[in-house]
């Protein structure tokens, strides 16, 4: 996915949109064009963006159509190259605030069990994504 989602990033993705102008807001921009590629996903998930859920809002949710199949929370943030200095750190800013928020509590109201959600942090920096999951937390725990 990191591959696609670079290649995708080089090929379509123009320098001013991804925010070198700070008076545009770069996460809508990103957060667009990643619900954009997910609409295929509709007839198994039910999609939703900036809904309350938890103690926030998550940038986007994929709520499983059938019941026993993963629920997907998505957070994506933009690098802040002053306290982020690797994109993996944004990565891990992005998934602390889905477990800090609780983004997941909706899922689980609907019925959807702890295991079988899964969390992804989406890191931007121009036209570098970087995505990483909660896997290696899940395994420990």
């Amino acid at each position: 996915m990191n591959t696609y989602m670079n290649k995708v990033a080089m090929t379509t993705f123009s320098y001013f949109d991804t925010g070198k102008n700070p008076s545009k807001e770069p996460e809508r921009f990103y957060h667009g064009f990643v619900l954009g590629l997910m609409v295929e996903l509709a007839d198994r998930f039910v999609l939703t963006s900036n809904q309350e859920s938890g103690f926030g809002r998550y940038d986007v949710m994929l709520e499983p159509r059938k019941q026993g199949d993963l629920g997907i929370i998505l957070e994506f943030k933009v690098q802040d190259t002053d306290e982020e200095k690797e994109l993996t750190d944004t990565v891990k800013e992005a998934l602390k605030q889905i477990d800090k928020q609780q983004y997941e509590a909706i899922l689980v109201e609907k019925g959807v069990s702890k295991d079988k959600i899964r969390k992804y942090g989406f890191a931007f920096s121009g036209k570098n994504v970087l995505i990483g999951d909660d896997s290696r937390k899940r395994a420990s725990s």
